[in-house]
């Protein structure tokens, strides 16, 4: 098929279905011949437009609220990065040559992202089916099975979108709840002790996929200037998430305080998880800090790699010591760990996947990513340098799944 020479454009261009592609701002960026002639628009009306001047909605009716409906499903692909099926729309047109008169149209979209090279959404595909034809068809003996039709479609939309705003209102508490729930468990920065640290938490966007990052900053026990500093994430979402990351977290800091290092930690954490409902697979990493001894010892349970940025501007990804996530075996079996050394103004920073994963992405690109902004932030303090971390690695409506960092300034 690579050497057809396929003309896509030309493809787009005559595809029997209406389709437009949008921005992510909602700015038309191209249109196919049968939505520009479906819509009654011209190319010229239409390209480079945002959604609501080309297609308002009707001032008169307050009832209508198809385009408000669609910017919704279109804004909510942008943020998440996944397909939207609309149920059947409503949709009040108004006439290019007469402003003023509207027409009412019946149209069944489905909205779909693009993703471009760094995983973000960079263009947003608008597929719609006109059924306008079916539902008010006019004259003959099909005429009022069209108006019983048009009525039972239109009643099954309206019940479908009150179901959707219901489950909608219903998430929305569940999150707020959850989230409320987390910040109470997760450690404020006053806790963090004298050490130069900062700590982010950033909640999913649009979805229940909440609750379940955690972080945690220890003193440890045993003499010496030493702390224990960790990351996980539960598999799961909302307020069962919540809890079970409350109770992995206090767990890891009680064991950190007396192991003789991280893996024994995590060989506690791993143990306890086995009993805990909803803690298959979760991940955690744990990091023990002597800054008397300028050593670093660090454990992993399939959790993505700490990074050491070193003074020099080095960026070392703390990769020697990974072992499967917690409660992997049945019988568990010690963890392995490994060290490494840093000088003075050497940081090292914790962090959970939402911050570096993106779908259709390798990993791999996305520790590049985060390896290049550390570099290009080096020397800020850790506040400015968690801000400049969370700008530059998540998307601009944010991301699908939660992100929690820790920074420390060695």
């Amino acid at each position: 098929m690579a050497d057809a020479g396929i003309d896509y454009a030309a493809v787009f261009r005559t595809l029997p279905s209406m389709v437009a592609l949008l921005t992510p701002q909602l700015v038309y960026a191209d249109a196919n011949e049968e939505f520009l002639h479906m819509s009654g628009r011209t190319r010229e009306q239409l390209i480079g437009r945002y959604l609501f001047d080309v297609f308002p909605d009707n001032p008169n009716d307050a009832t209508a609220t198809g385009m408000r409906d669609l910017a919704a499903s279109l804004l909510r692909v942008a943020a998440t990065g996944e397909r939207d099926a609309m149920a059947l729309q409503r949709y009040d047109v108004e006439s290019v040559e007469q402003p003023g008169q509207w027409e009412e149209r019946f149209w069944s979209p489905i909205n779909a992202p693009v993703h471009g090279p760094d995983g973000k959404v960079v263009l947003l595909v608008h597929r719609v089916e006109d059924v306008t034809e079916l539902i008010r068809a006019r004259g003959g003996p099909s005429g009022s099975w069209a108006r019983v039709l048009e009525a039972e479609l239109y009643t099954r939309a309206r019940e479908l979108q009150e179901v959707n705003e219901r489950l909608r209102q219903s998430h929305a508490r569940e999150r707020e709840v959850a989230l409320a729930l987390q910040k109470a468990m997760l450690p404020a920065p006053r806790q963090l002790g004298h050490h130069r640290a900062a700590v982010r938490y950033r909640p999913a966007v649009g979805s229940l996929n909440v609750c379940g990052d955690w972080y945690d900053m220890v003193d440890l026990v045993g003499g010496g200037n030493r702390i224990g500093v960790a990351v996980g994430d539960v598999v799961g979402h909302g307020l069962e998430a919540a809890g079970v990351m409350g109770q992995l977290r206090s767990a890891l800091t009680a064991a950190s305080r007396v192991a003789d290092g991280p893996a024994q930690a995590l060989d506690v954490l791993g143990r306890y998880a086995h009993v805990v409902d909803g803690a298959e697979s979760a991940t955690a990493v744990t990091t023990f800090i002597d800054f008397d001894h300028h050593t670093l010892t660090y454990s992993s349970a399939g959790h993505p790699p700490p990074a050491l940025v070193h003074a020099d501007g080095r960026v070392e990804f703390l990769d020697q010591a990974t072992d499967p996530p917690l409660d992997a075996h049945p019988d568990p079996i010690p963890r392995p760990q490994a060290d490494t050394t840093f000088t003075d103004g050497a940081a090292v920073v914790l962090y959970t996947d939402g911050l570096i994963e993106r779908r259709g992405e390798d990993i791999d690109t996305g520790l590049d990513r985060l390896a290049t902004s550390l570099v290009r932030h080096k020397d800020a303090d850790p506040e400015t340098l968690a801000d400049a971390v969370l700008h530059e690695l998540l998307p601009p409506g944010g991301a699908t799944d939660d992100t929690a960092l820790i920074i420390v300034r060695l």
